[in-house]
């Protein structure tokens, strides 16, 4: 009997000092890994969303660059880390839906190695062509690829980028045999459009607006679903007869699978609170985001769809990465 009572007693001591630990989170500093560079978008977003959350949780964020593969290497190292709540990632479409249906071999499991927490935002891809190009609509752009399969370029910032991807799920729907030319960033590629030296790209609405604006390059359509706040003039490819396209670069929010969904929940809530203060929204605007509160189970879902939807893409157009 005292036996039983000691066991008991132990218990209950582990079950009080789980709950006070749970009651305790965050206790002591947070990672947040960003799978690029610094001073890519997905940097600025991070550095942004970690200075808000360590003032709403009291704890500092350590933002930590670890680029590579196109966002694999983080996003890995984050998969295998400890899912107590205090290592987190800014995935990307790259990461949790381009490279996981193109390459044959990945390290983890895009959908069942993490914990969605937040859909941060997304940026329109915008199909262009150079001003001494004769398009000036997308069905002038088709019937031309039609006529000549293969003779019209399309440019992107590198095999699997989501500028890629546009290109070959516009072949895919619009029928437009046009060839693809990979390089080595947005910034060469978007040079090359503006001297003619390319006929067509897809390009962030981020990087071209400028460049439209100063009348470098025309833009035929955007690739969101709908129009973009940045470009109200230009219309969506669904407008201009692309049946079903819906494409947009997006930014995320990761845990490790596991961790713990009250964690999961309080980081969501303060993050909806941080993307709707005036100032965060004006430097969502300036980074050409657009943000729409979820959950965590809303994110997961949209997150599956995007899996699904490259993967066709994938099959369909018989591209893989090595």
């Amino acid at each position: 009997m005292q036996r039983r009572t000691l066991i008991a007693a132990a218990l209950l001591a582990g079950l009080s000092l789980h709950a006070q630990a749970q009651e305790a989170w965050p206790a002591r500093p947070i990672k947040l890994v960003v799978p690029f560079a610094a001073g890519g978008t997905s940097d600025i977003l991070g550095r942004l969303l970690g200075e808000k959350l360590q003032a709403a949780l009291k704890q500092p964020i350590v933002v930590e660059n670890r680029a590579g593969a196109g966002g694999v290497l983080g996003a890995d190292a984050v998969a295998k880390s400890p899912a107590d709540g205090y290592t987190l990632l800014l995935g990307t479409i790259a990461s949790h839906a381009i490279n996981p249906a193109m390459k044959a071999k990945m390290p983890y499991d895009a959908l069942k190695d993490f914990a969605p927490v937040n859909l941060l935002g997304s940026i329109s891809n915008v199909l262009l062509v150079g001003t001494e190009q004769p398009y000036k609509s997308v069905a002038e752009l088709i019937a031309a690829a039609k006529a000549k399969p293969d003779a019209i370029a399309f440019a992107s910032a590198g095999q699997g980028s989501s500028q890629h991807m546009s290109g070959e799920l516009f072949k895919l729907l619009a029928g437009a045999d046009l060839s693809h030319v990979p390089y080595k960033g947005s910034a060469p590629a978007i040079q090359d459009g503006i001297g003619n030296q390319i006929p067509s790209s897809f390009e962030t609405v981020t990087v071209a607006l400028p460049h439209i604006q100063a009348g470098k390059v025309r833009a035929l359509a955007v690739t969101s679903a709908q129009r973009s706040a940045a470009l109200p003039n230009v219309p969506t490819m669904q407008e201009a007869g692309v049946a079903g396209f819906d494409v947009a670069s997006w930014q995320a929010l990761y845990a490790p699978a596991g961790t713990p969904p009250a964690i999961v929940s309080r980081l969501n809530a303060e993050i909806e609170k941080i993307l709707a203060l005036p100032d965060v929204k004006a430097r969502l605007d300036g980074l050409g985001l657009v943000h729409s509160p979820n959950t965590p189970a809303q994110f997961a879902e949209f997150n599956r769809q995007e899996v699904a939807k490259w993967t066709r893409v994938a099959r369909e157009g018989k591209l893989q990465l090595d």
